[in-house]
C-alpha cells in the first residue's frame, strides 16, 4: 500500500481509537460521579468533591458532575462568614452553577442554589436578585418569595437599629416604642420600599402555599416595620399594628395545625412495633 493510500487507513484509526477512548472516558467519569454520591451522603464533602471535579474533567459534558459539584462546594461554606478563604469558596460553587446556567438558564436548582450562596455570604441584594429570577422560572415557588421578604425586613432592621439612639428598643412585641420625627422621615425614606417589597413577596409566598406559618410570622414583623414608617399618621400606624397581630395568630394557629398533621402521620391502617392495628 503506497504512502497516499494508507492516510484514509490511518486516519479511520484514529477516529476509532479517539472514539473508543471517549467512551471509556465516559464510563470512568460515571464511575467517579457515583463514588462523588456517596462521598456526598457520607458527609465527606472534601472526598465528594475530588470524584466530582474528576467526573466533570472525564466527561465535560456530564452535566449532573457540575451540579453535584456546585452542591458539594456549597457544604463547605460556613453561613454568615465573610473569611476570604470562605468566600473563596463560595465564588468558586458560584461560577461552578453559573457553568450549568449558561447551558440550561432555567435550572432551578443552580438558581437556587447561587441566592442561597449569596444570602450566606451576607450578599443580600443580590441574594434578593437571584431568588427573583428563581420566581421569574417558577412563579409559583414560595421559598424564593419566602426569602425576599426575609431579607426585606433583615434590611429594614438593620436600618432602624442604626437610626434608633441607644436604649431605645421594642414594647416587647416588636413595635417601636418611640420616634422623634426626624429619625421616622429618614426611616420611612429608607424602609418604605423595604416594607412595600416585603409584603408583597410574604403575600405571594402564603399565596402560594396557603399553610406557610414562616411567612405568616414574617408578615407580623414586616407590618411592625410599616408601622413605623407612618409617622404620626395614629390611625394608619394602629391599622398596621392591628395586621401585624391577625398575621402572628394565623401564624401560631397555622403551625399549630401543621404539627398536629404531622403528629397524625400519613393515615391508614397504622401498625405498632407488634403488628398490632393501632
Amino acid at each position: 500500500m503506497n504512502r497516499i493510500a494508507r492516510l484514509p487507513v490511518l486516519a479511520a484509526v484514529l477516529v476509532a481509537m479517539m472514539v473508543s477512548m471517549t467512551g471509556c472516558d465516559r464510563l470512568k467519569a460515571r464511575d467517579q460521579l457515583n463514588k462523588g454520591v456517596e462521598a456526598f451522603k457520607a458527609g465527606r464533602y472534601e472526598a465528594a468533591i475530588h470524584f466530582f471535579q474528576n467526573a466533570e474533567n472525564l466527561d465535560p459534558k456530564l452535566p449532573t458532575a457540575k451540579v453535584f459539584l456546585a452542591t458539594a462546594l456549597s457544604q463547605n461554606v460556613v453561613p454568615g462568614l465573610t473569611s476570604p478563604e470562605n468566600m473563596k469558596t463560595a465564588q468558586q460553587a458560584i461560577d461552578t452553577y453559573q457553568q450549568v446556567l449558561t447551558d440550561d438558564p432555567t435550572d432551578i436548582n443552580s438558581l437556587k442554589g447561587v441566592a442561597s450562596l449569596y444570602f450566606n455570604t451576607k450578599r443580600l441584594n443580590e441574594a434578593k436578585d437571584w431568588q427573583k429570577k428563581v420566581l421569574a422560572v417558577d412563579p409559583k415557588d414560595p421559598e424564593a418569595a419566602y426569602t425576599v421578604g426575609v431579607i426585606d425586613w433583615t434590611q429594614a432592621h438593620e436600618n432602624l437599629l442604626k437610626a434608633l439612639p441607644a436604649g431605645v428598643n421594642d414594647d416587647g412585641v416588636g413595635n417601636v416604642k418611640a420616634m422623634v420625627k426626624s429619625t421616622c422621615s429618614e426611616i420611612q425614606k429608607q424602609n418604605g420600599p423595604l416594607v412595600e417589597e416585603g409584603l408583597k413577596y410574604l403575600n405571594l409566598a402564603v399565596q402560594n402555599r396557603p399553610n406557610y406559618d414562616d411567612a405568616m410570622q414574617y408578615l407580623n414583623l414586616v407590618y411592625r416595620r410599616k408601622a413605623d414608617v407612618d409617622c404620626g399618621d395614629e390611625a394608619a400606624r394602629k391599622a398596621d399594628v392591628d395586621s401585624a397581630t391577625d398575621w402572628s395568630h394565623k401564624a401560631m394557629g397555622t403551625r399549630k395545625e401543621n404539627e398536629a398533621k404531622k403528629d397524625k402521620g400519613p393515615g391508614g391502617i397504622v401498625m405498632d412495633s407488634s403488628g398490632n392495628m393501632k
